[in-house]
């Protein structure tokens, strides 16, 4: 039996704080990265564009889904896994996070802040490319007052994956 299990890197943040970023720098370093938003592009297109904003939620749901069964399916094969989405509702990173310590794997969960100034400025020059949805300072806010930044749940700041970000754990006794 090897002495690592997997890692599963959550985030949480709101749009523009780097989660992204960072979670392709873990993939460049061997996680495998799961990206809701890719996967919503690649099904759907881009909300307000290919789709209607009020039908977000509706093909959302089985997105969400479809991730979480393979975040499963990878833990259970010993892969470690970045979640490349916002994980705004502290209910779904406890559920996360619960999932992934009963399918063997280690959790950790990484929080994304940025004063509204600095995302206002990311999010204007992400915007101007036509690949990414538009996030107008009205949506900003709107996802900041329906989000929960992680308090007290084992949160900590993104590491600097210059210094070796390793995709496994040690295992811990029971």
């Amino acid at each position: 039996m090897s002495d690592l299990q997997p890692v599963v890197w959550l985030l949480a943040g709101l749009p523009g704080t780097g989660k992204t970023t960072f979670a392709l720098t873990l993939e460049k370093a061997g996680v495998v990265r799961l990206s809701v938003d890719d996967r919503m592009t690649a099904l759907h297109g881009r909300i307000g564009k290919d789709y209607a904003e009020h039908e977000h939620l509706t093909l959302l749901a089985p997105v969400v889904e479809s991730v979480r069964r393979q975040l499963i399916e990878l833990v259970q094969a010993g892969h470690s896994v970045v979640l490349d989405h916002g994980l705004g509702r502290r209910a779904q990173r406890e559920e996360l996070k619960q999932l992934v310590t009963e399918h063997g794997g280690t959790w950790r969960l990484v929080t994304f802040q940025l004063d509204r100034d600095e995302l206002l400025r990311r999010l204007s020059r992400r915007n101007e490319d036509p690949a990414h949805v538009a996030i107008t300072p009205q949506l900003l806010d709107w996802i900041a007052e329906h989000s929960e930044a992680p308090n007290g749940e084992g949160e900590e700041l993104p590491p600097n994956p210059t210094h070796g970000v390793t995709g496994h754990a040690p295992v811990r006794p029971a």
